[in-house]
């Protein structure tokens, strides 16, 4: 009876695991407390890759077709697997939920490495080195050049839902008036149009808003961000052979000369 009720326990468990089949049929169970995601991609010839594709010069979603510094590293990381990439859409808010519902085998496009992302997931070793910049109209530079010119009650300051944006705002930004904008496409423009004095972004967007918006928006010393950050792609928890696999790649591409290339690629000099 012992037997019989160990068996069907493990039966049910593994049952519980999803299954991916690729276009020849061929299975592969992925089991989440142990993942082999590596095993997975090249025996489904698929890597699916979540990102909210509205972050230049990381990945943007360009009329359905996904571009950018990520895109461009994620498509050499599947065709070193024999795979083809498939993108999942996703939101900020939402990243972290679908990447730990196993909607996919990699998160990009920018996504800063912190603390309580790492204890829901892996990260890949930075590639980019970043950090919390105000973007603010250009005749402004001069008025929010710190942290305390910029956390005042009469600073009007815009954020984006779910990220690291949104969580500079609300703990280091406490004074400041804060209002939510719901996506990262459009809210440049809330201080373009002088509906909001700064948005407090990363400094690579800043440097890309700034080229966009030429006289009209300015980041302020992305070079000398208020908060140095660095960037890396979320990998499945408790996956260190992909996590290995991955760093490596970065690890390749940099020795090579690739990653400054295709990072020069797509994010505009200063």
């Amino acid at each position: 009876m012992l037997k019989r009720s160990l068996f069907t326990a493990l039966a049910v468990a593994l049952s519980a695991q999803p299954v991916i089949a690729n276009a020849n049929g061929v299975t592969t169970t992925v089991t989440r407390a142990n993942p082999d995601t590596l095993a997975q991609v090249m025996a489904t010839k698929q890597l699916r890759v979540c990102s909210p594709g509205d972050y230049k010069p990381f990945s943007f979603d360009h009329q359905g077709k996904f571009e950018g510094v990520d895109n461009d590293l994620v498509e050499l990381l599947a065709q070193s697997m024999g795979a083809q990439v498939v993108m999942v859409k996703t939101s900020w808010s939402n990243l972290m939920s679908d990447f730990t519902a196993g909607k996919c085998d990699l998160a990009v496009g920018g996504i800063s490495i912190t603390l309580p992302r790492q204890q829901q997931a892996l990260f890949s070793v930075p590639y980019f080195t970043n950090g919390k910049t105000p973007l603010v109209r250009c005749e402004d530079v001069s008025k929010y050049q710190t942290i305390d010119q910029i956390n005042q009650p009469t600073v009007r300051i815009v954020a984006n839902p779910g990220g690291s944006n949104e969580n500079f705002a609300r703990t280091v930004l406490t004074k400041a008036k804060l209002t939510m904008h719901p996506e990262n496409l459009t809210i440049f423009d809330e201080v373009a149009e002088g509906r909001a004095d700064v948005f407090v972004t990363e400094a690579a967007e800043a440097i890309v808003k700034t080229h966009e918006h030429k006289g009209v928006l300015c980041g302020v010393n992305p070079d000398k961000p208020l908060k140095p950050a660095e960037n890396g792609w979320l990998i499945p928890n408790n996956d260190f052979r992909f996590k290995a696999y991955v760093d490596q790649f970065f690890h390749l591409e940099k020795l090579s000369g690739n990653l400054d290339k295709v990072i020069n690629k797509w994010l505009p000099k200063q």
